[in-house]
């Protein structure tokens, strides 16, 4: 089930199960993963893409070994606010996926995700190679908080 809305979403998802946050990178799946409670997300790994079928087998591996409940997906909106090209290939990804999976999917708009996480690990002091290994990930949390942060406002659901 593929919801538009991050109500809807919210509304899908089974209590006390982490949600998964992907941020879809055309070499690189960052990936990151909440706690039971949807306060934190953490920076998991970074998947390096091969195509859509082994992609989805390491992430389906993640959620059966994590016990996820949800699976929400960056959506890279220009700055403003319409969908491109970028947009549409996270939208396919999602069909796709949906289509191995029963579990919710969401979408949140990702914009400056990278960004944020960027400043972060700069501020952090990270050399240039650290960053370049965990920015994927990294802003795929960043996501996920920023889901998790609007769910407190929505109700925990739990």
């Amino acid at each position: 089930m593929i919801a538009e809305d991050i109500e809807g979403f919210h509304a899908a998802l089974p209590a006390h199960r982490a949600l998964v946050g992907l941020d879809l990178g055309d070499k690189t799946i960052g990936v990151a993963i909440s706690d039971s409670l949807w306060s934190v997300a953490t920076p998991l790994e970074t998947i390096r893409r091969k195509k859509f079928g082994v992609d989805a087998a390491a992430l389906l591996d993640i959620i059966a070994k994590r016990n996820v409940g949800g699976i929400l997906l960056g959506l890279p909106r220009n700055m403003d606010g319409s969908e491109g090209p970028r947009c549409q290939s996270t939208r396919a990804f999602a069909r796709n996926l949906e289509r191995l999976t029963d579990l919710p999917i969401g979408f949140w708009d990702e914009r400056l995700s990278t960004v944020a996480a960027e400043k972060a690990l700069l501020e952090a002091d990270t050399t240039r190679k650290r960053r370049a290994e965990v920015i994927d990930h990294v802003a795929a949390s960043y996501i996920l908080q920023g889901v998790l942060d609007r769910f407190r406002h929505l109700g925990s659901g739990q």
